[in-house]
C-alpha cells in the first residue's frame, strides 16, 4: 500500500478552488491591510494564512468601526470639501450619523477618471445591445457629457434636493443623467422600459420628481417594443415634472413640448460638482413592493461612494485596466452597483437586451467581445446555461475573465460545480448576498479567500454580519436570522414620506430593536464561510425545523422536467402544516405519478424527509417580482384566503394571472384546511 493511500483524510469540506501567492499578494485587500497596519493600527496579516488575515483585518474593522471607515476614506482619498468633525457623529440604528461636517460629491469621484489625460481616451463605458457589437464612450466624452446635461439642469432650475427620473433602459444615456443629477446635487431615480406605466407611478408618485428622462421604446429579444403611450400616460400622472426630455432609442421625433437629449449634451462645459453633506440623498431605490406601495428607501451621496468603493476595490478587486460587467437593469440595485464601478477607474460594461437573445449563452459572448475581466449575472442565469447545455469555456474565449459572480438568490452546488467544469478550473466563483436596502452586500466576494461549493467566501469588511435564533443569541453553523449588529454607510438614510421613520424601522428593527434584521436565513459557518438559506418570512418550519426554500428550489430544478418551482409552508388552524410544492414543468414534461415519486425521492434523499411536500401541484408559472424574484409571502398570503387585491401590489409582479392561479388554489381547498 502507498503512502498516499494511507495518509489521513482532510477533515471537513475541501476547497472547490483556492487562490494562487501571487493573487494573494497583488489584491488589493492584501495592500490595504498592510497600510492600515502601519498607519490605523489594523492587525498585520497573518504569513502564509489569509484566512486567519482576513479574519483579523474583518474582526478590526467591526470593532474599530471610525478607525476602519476613516482609514477606508483615506486608502481611496476620498475628497473632502469641508472637513468631517468625526467619523461615526451616532452609532445608533436606526439614524447612525455619518461623517458630520463633511462635504463631497459623488459624481466628481464617479469621473476622477477622466482627469487624467493619460486615460481621457479610454473607454468609461462600452455600450453593448443586442447585435453584441460594443460601443465606447471615453473617459473624456463622458466627463463632457456629464458636465453639458449638468449646466441644463441647473439652467432649467433643478437645485440640490430635487428628484430626476429616468424611464430608461441600461444604456449611456441612464448614466449620464444619474451623474449629471448629482453632480447638481439632485437625486436620481429610475426604473426600467419594461415596468408598466402603473409599476412606474407607484414609484415615481411617491418622490415627485420635476424632471423625466424617458425612451420612445426599447429592444429586447429581437423586436421592438413602443413605449410611447405609456411614457405619455407617466406625464399626465406626474404633475410635478417641468421638463420633460425625450431619448429616441428608436429614433422617434419627440413630442413639441420636449427637450431633445442631443442638445442638452451638445456643449463643451467643465462639470461643476456641488459640495453636498454626506448624508445628502444621492437616489431612491424601491423595494419589490409585493405587499403594498414599494418602499422608497433613500441612500446618501458620501455612504454610498464609501460602500461602494470599499466593495468594489476591495473585496471584487476592480481597478483601472478592469472591464466590470453586470447583468441587470436601470430598475435594479445592481444597475446602481454596476455603474460605481466608475468610483475605481474601470470601464463599465452596459448591456441592453435579453440575457438569452438570440440564445442562450448571449451573456458569454458579451463577456467575450468586451474583454470582461469581472462577470456578474444572476444564479437563475447560470442555473439555465447548465440545463441547456451551454459550454462558455470551450465555445468562448474567456481567458480575461478572473471572477464570475453571481447574486439574485443562492446560487445552488450544482451551479458552483458548473462553472468550476464549464467556465475555467482556475475561477474565482463569488456568490454574493445584500440588498437593495443597502444596495451593497453583506457577504461574498473576497480575492484572497477559498471558495467552498454552496458558501459565500465570508462577511464583508465593516458588516458586523450574525446569525440569531429566535431569542436574538448569535449562532454558529445552525440556520438563524440574518442580522447586522452595527451601522453600515449606505444603510438608508430614510424612506421617502416616512417623516416619524416608523416604515423603515418596521422594515428592519421591530424583532430585534438596535439590530438590522435583514429577511433572510443564514448559517455562519466555524470556517468564517455564509450560507443563504432564502427569505425568513417565507421560510419553512416543520415540526419547529426552520428550512430554507431556496435548498428545496436547488435539488427539484435539477430534474430536466422542472423549469422553475414554488414552495410554500402554511401554518393551518388546526395546529397542522400544509406544505405544497408547485411546478412549472418543461415543455413536454407531464407531472404524472412517475415524476411526482422521482421529485419526493430527489428531495428525500438530498435534503431530508422533512423536506418533502405534502402535494405536488402543476402551475402555469412561478409569479415573479419586477426585478426577477420569485413572490412566495404575497403566494402563501393567497392559499391563507388573503383577497387578491389585499396580498399584492399588482403593479409589482411580472405576471399577475399567474397569481389568480393560486388564488384558485385557495378557493379549491377544503374550509377545514384553509
Amino acid at each position: 500500500m502507498t503512502a498516499a493511500n494511507t495518509a489521513p483524510t482532510p477533515a471537513g469540506p475541501q476547497p472547490l478552488w483556492k487562490p494562487s501567492a501571487d493573487r494573494i499578494a497583488g489584491a488589493q485587500v492584501t495592500r490595504f491591510q498592510e497600510w492600515a497596519a502601519e498607519r490605523y493600527g489594523a492587525p498585520r496579516a497573518v504569513p502564509g494564512d489569509p484566512v486567519a488575515s482576513y479574519a483579523a483585518l474583518h474582526r478590526w474593522s467591526v470593532d474599530e468601526p471610525e478607525r476602519f471607515w476613516e482609514a477606508t476614506a483615506d486608502w481611496f482619498a476620498v475628497r473632502f470639501a469641508t472637513p468631517y468633525e468625526r467619523v461615526l457623529g451616532d452609532p445608533a440604528m436606526p439614524g447612525a450619523r455619518w461623517f458630520p461636517g463633511a462635504t463631497l460629491n459623488y459624481a466628481e469621484h464617479a469621473l476622477r477618471g477622466g482627469e487624467d489625460p493619460a486615460r481621457a481616451d479610454e473607454a468609461a463605458l462600452l455600450h453593448v445591445d443586442e447585435t453584441h457589437e460594443p460601443r465606447p464612450v471615453s473617459w473624456a466624452e463622458l466627463r463632457r457629457q456629464v458636465g453639458s446635461l449638468a449646466s441644463e439642469l441647473r439652467r432649467l432650475g433643478v437645485r440640490p434636493g430635487d428628484r430626476v427620473s429616468g424611464y430608461l433602459p441600461n444604456v449611456p444615456e441612464a448614466v449620464v443623467a444619474l451623474l449629471a443629477t448629482a453632480a447638481v446635487g439632485a437625486v436620481w431615480t429610475s426604473c426600467a422600459p419594461d415596468f408598466g406605466a402603473r409599476s412606474v407611478l407607484d414609484r415615481f408618485q411617491q418622490v415627485e420628481p420635476v424632471v423625466l428622462f424617458a425612451v420612445d421604446g426599447y429592444r429586447y429579444g429581437g423586436k421592438e417594443h413602443d413605449r410611447t403611450d405609456i411614457v405619455a400616460e407617466l406625464r399626465r400622472e406626474l404633475p410635478t415634472v417641468r421638463a420633460f426630455v425625450h431619448v429616441p432609442l428608436l429614433g422617434s421625433a419627440a413630442p413639441e413640448d420636449a427637450l431633445e437629449w442631443s442638445e442638452l449634451v451638445a456643449s463643451d462645459a467643465e462639470p461643476i460638482f456641488e459640495q453636498v453633506p454626506f448624508d445628502h440623498p444621492l437616489w431612491v431605490l424601491y423595494s419589490s413592493g409585493t405587499t403594498g406601495l414599494p418602499k422608497a428607501i433613500v441612500q446618501s451621496q458620501g455612504g454610498i461612494l464609501l460602500e461602494h468603493l470599499k466593495q468594489l476595490a476591495l473585496h471584487t478587486d476592480l481597478g483601472p485596466g478592469d472591464r466590470f460587467f453586470w447583468y441587470t437593469s436601470t430598475g435594479w440595485m445592481m444597475w446602481n452597483f454596476l455603474v460605481s464601478g466608475l468610483l475605481v477607474g474601470s470601464t463599465v460594461i452596459l448591456y441592453d437586451g435579453s440575457p438569452g437573445y438570440p440564445d442562450t449563452a448571449a451573456q458569454w459572448r458579451v463577456a467575450e467581445r468586451t474583454g470582461a475581466t469581472f462577470y456578474g449575472t444572476s444564479a437563475a442565469y447560470v442555473m439555465a446555461c447548465r440545463k441547456a447545455e451551454v459550454y462558455p469555456g470551450r465555445d468562448f474565449d474567456l481567458s480575461r475573465v478572473r471572477c464570475v459572480a453571481t447574486t439574485g438568490s443562492p446560487l445552488p452546488p450544482d451551479g458552483f460545480r458548473w462553472i468550476h467544469d464549464e467556465v475555467a478550473e482556475d475561477m474565482w466563483i463569488a456568490s454574493v448576498s445584500g440588498g437593495t436596502d443597502v444596495c451593497s452586500c453583506f457577504a461574498g466576494a473576497v480575492p484572497t479567500l477559498p471558495v467552498y461549493i454552496g458558501e459565500l467566501q465570508a462577511a464583508c469588511l465593516g458588516t458586523d454580519l450574525q446569525a440569531w435564533d429566535p431569542h436574538g443569541k448569535p449562532v454558529t453553523d445552525e440556520v438563524g436570522e440574518l442580522i447586522v449588529t452595527n451601522p453600515m454607510p449606505s444603510m438608508p438614510i430614510h424612506f421617502w414620506n416616512d417623516p416619524d421613520g416608523i416604515r423603515y424601522r418596521d422594515s428592519y428593527f421591530e424583532m430585534f430593536p438596535g439590530a438590522w434584521r435583514h429577511g433572510d436565513w443564514i448559517t455562519l459557518t466555524s470556517r468564517g464561510t455564509v450560507v443563504i438559506h432564502g427569505r425568513s418570512d417565507s421560510t419553512l418550519n416543520r415540526q419547529g425545523v426552520r428550512m430554507g426554500s431556496a435548498d428545496i428550489y436547488e435539488a427539484v430544478e435539477r430534474l430536466p422536467e422542472i423549469r422553475e418551482s414554488l414552495v410554500i409552508g402554511l401554518e393551518q388552524a388546526d395546529g397542522g402544516y400544509w406544505m405544497p410544492l408547485f411546478v412549472h414543468l418543461a415543455e413536454g414534461a407531464t407531472l404524472d405519478d412517475a415524476l411526482r415519486d422521482r421529485i419526493k425521492r430527489t428531495i428525500r434523499e438530498q435534503l431530508s424527509p422533512r423536506h418533502v411536500p405534502d402535494d405536488i401541484i402543476e402551475a402555469p408559472g412561478v409569479p415573479h417580482t419586477l426585478t426577477g424574484k420569485r413572490i412566495e409571502v404575497p403566494v402563501k398570503r393567497l392559499l391563507q384566503g388573503t383577497p387578491l387585491e389585499a396580498a399584492v401590489n399588482p403593479g409589482s409582479v411580472d405576471n399577475l394571472e399567474l397569481l389568480r392561479f393560486y388564488e384558485r388554489v385557495a378557493r379549491a381547498r377544503p374550509a377545514a384546511e384553509a
